[in-house]
């Protein structure tokens, strides 16, 4: 299960955790502009944007966990079991499976607009990467600095909501855990006053209790309130060092520690890998589970105009600065 998230302060962010039982040995991966992309049902695409994010290399084929290109656009895909419906191959659509579609996306799209328009015109068929990698359910969160949106296919249709929030994580559908931010209208960041009655005086007993009633829990509904009151009343930050240290702690308000989420005996769901990219200067960054050092890798450093993948091992070891 996973929560992924779009901030702008002075600066957009775009970032995930993603919550597994497992690491999938994934890397961060600079595409550059000249890198073939080849699709099942389509032809290959010799150029475009150029994007950087956190996936694994299988065939010479980039599988993105999230991504951002070179004009500031990110999606992140995100689990969405028994609600993820893919279809038949279709003549008079453009046919993607579901892990080529956002490197579709962003190889041709420079911002959300144009990716909700050419989104209508896609049909995500059931065709797997290959026998190891099987068909992942997924829906998607598409975000620029200006705009969110979720792009669902289900049983009822393909659908596209606006996400004014900027946050997404995993079942049920959008809507609804749109429509569930109801239930904690009367949750506050703020000291909450007596409307318990007049006849009584009521006063707070420490500081946080306008936010009782946030839930705690770890299943998809409880974080994506959490991290959408999080986020949503987070202050506005002016440096770009405080919009990546706060864009951290959101998502570290929704992390998954190994324990609290029993699989089975000895297998625990935790927060492999959370990440932040700044997509104004496509600089990313990422902390894992093993090292909360935060590592950045600049894009703009690479060779964008090369033809083969640049990939850098990401650090999974506890890097801890010697402060004597």
């Amino acid at each position: 299960m996973c929560t992924a998230l779009s901030y702008k302060t002075n600066f957009h962010y775009f970032g995930r955790n993603l919550d597994y039982e497992h690491s999938f040995g994934e890397k961060v991966i600079i595409t550059p502009r000249n890198y073939p992309i080849s699709f099942k049902c389509m032809d290959k695409l010799n150029f475009h944007y150029a994007f950087i994010g956190i996936g694994i290399v299988e065939d010479n084929f980039p599988l993105y966990f999230d991504l951002t290109n070179e004009k500031g656009l990110s999606v992140a895909g995100l689990n969405f079991p028994n609600n993820a419906y893919y279809s038949d191959y279709c003549d008079q659509k453009i046919n993607l499976a579901p892990y080529e579609m956002p490197l579709y996306i962003l190889s041709k799209c420079s911002d959300v607009y144009e990716a909700n328009n050419l989104l209508r015109d896609i049909n995500l068929i059931k065709k797997p990467f290959n026998m190891k990698h099987c068909l992942t359910p997924l829906h998607f969160i598409f975000s620029d600095k200006n705009k969110s949106i979720v792009y669902e296919t289900t049983k009822e249709g393909n659908f596209v909501y606006e996400n004014e929030l900027g946050v997404l994580t995993n079942n049920p559908t959008f809507n609804m855990q749109k429509e569930n931010l109801v239930n904690y209208l009367n949750l506050s960041p703020k000291e909450p006053v007596n409307l318990f009655s007049d006849k009584i005086d009521l006063v707070p007993s420490s500081r946080g209790m306008g936010a009782i009633g946030l839930p705690g829990d770890l299943s998809s509904s409880s974080r994506f309130v959490r991290a959408a009151f999080t986020k949503l009343n987070s202050p506005v930050t002016l440096s770009d060092e405080e919009g990546i240290t706060q864009f951290f702690h959101i998502l570290n308000s929704v992390y998954q520690t190994k324990g609290s989420v029993c699989l089975s005996d000895n297998l625990y769901e935790n927060t492999i890998y959370s990440s932040c990219c700044n997509t104004d200067e496509g600089i990313y960054y990422y902390t894992t589970y093993n090292n909360s050092r935060i590592t950045r890798i600049d894009m703009y450093k690479e060779n964008l105009e090369g033809d083969n993948l640049i990939t850098y091992n990401m650090i999974n070891h506890q890097d801890i600065l010697c402060g004597n």
